[in-house]
């Protein structure tokens, strides 16, 4: 596929959503490559990132995932704020002062956007005085992979980052299990391929090595089947509340050869020709 290279023209703020298999990370690369302002803010990685340098907020997730517990929504905000804030993409409301750590007039709600101890430890998020105003620049433009899967998450990450594009993939259910049922891997590098579209050249053998392919462990159907009914089980709440909020758009295809010019067409008149 020709890759254009693309500027936006304000921010673009989106989530990706769709069935196991159906895509995602292949439309996400391919809007890198065609609008380079992207990046892409996981909060799987940011929490991996945090544990394994041991930041405030890496330490209090790594105690709670000791426990077996799972680290909870307001944790996973408070990385995904962070970062935002860390690169200069999320700042103070309008009128409110920088604060300093001998700030002897600091409230929990605004200490917990200032000061990295206070990020960590401070009451919900929720509760923010005055929420952080997103930047609107072309470089602050970003997809939040992993974060929100459910109606809740997605209703909390309303009141901290607005975001303005939410894409919803369709692909026929008998299509995507004929895609996992061609789909092998290298394991070491991670290198995929697809008997029916991405064939290896030796059959059963990886292009650049020559090592075998193996089967990922839930590439069968009724594996997929399973992750697909509680997917449909939360994603159906999710998708809902974000229609309500008129950022919802949806693209049926049954490749991503298929679905990838929709996709370009509606990301170029929502932020490159767009006046808003």
């Amino acid at each position: 596929m020709a890759n254009k290279i693309m500027n936006l023209s304000r921010a673009a703020r989106i989530i990706l959503v769709g069935a196991p298999g159906v895509g995602k990370g292949t439309q996400a690369e391919r809007l890198l490559q065609r609008f380079p302002q992207l990046s892409v803010i996981s909060s799987g990685d940011l929490l991996r990132d945090n544990v394994k340098n041991q930041t405030p907020l890496g330490i209090k997730a790594e105690g709670i995932m000791k426990s077996g517990e799972l680290v909870p929504d307001a944790m996973i905000l408070r990385l995904i704020l962070h970062e935002l804030k860390t690169r200069g993409w999320l700042f103070p409301a309008a009128g409110t002062q920088p604060l300093t750590l001998s700030s002897a007039s600091m409230s929990a709600q605004e200490s917990d956007f200032n000061i990295e101890d206070h990020f960590v430890n401070s009451p919900s998020l929720a509760n923010f005085a005055s929420p952080p105003q997103t930047s609107d620049e072309p470089a602050a433009s970003f997809i939040l992979d992993g974060f929100p899967r459910t109606a809740g998450q997605a209703t909390q990450l309303d009141n901290l980052i607005p975001m303005n594009l939410v894409v919803s993939f369709k692909t026929p259910v008998e299509v995507i299990l004929e895609r996992i049922a061609g789909r092998w891997v290298h394991l070491p590098s991670g290198r995929v391929y697809n008997t029916t579209f991405n064939a290896p050249v030796v059959p059963g053998k990886d292009d650049i090595t020559g090592e075998p392919l193996s089967k990922r462990a839930d590439d069968d159907e009724q594996t997929w089947i399973t992750r697909l009914k509680k997917f449909e089980e939360t994603s159906e709440p999710l998708l809902n509340h974000y229609a309500k909020k008129g950022v919802l758009w949806e693209v049926e295809g049954k490749s991503s050869d298929e679905i990838s010019p929709k996709l370009f067409e509606q990301f170029e008149r929502t932020f490159v020709n767009s006046a808003l």
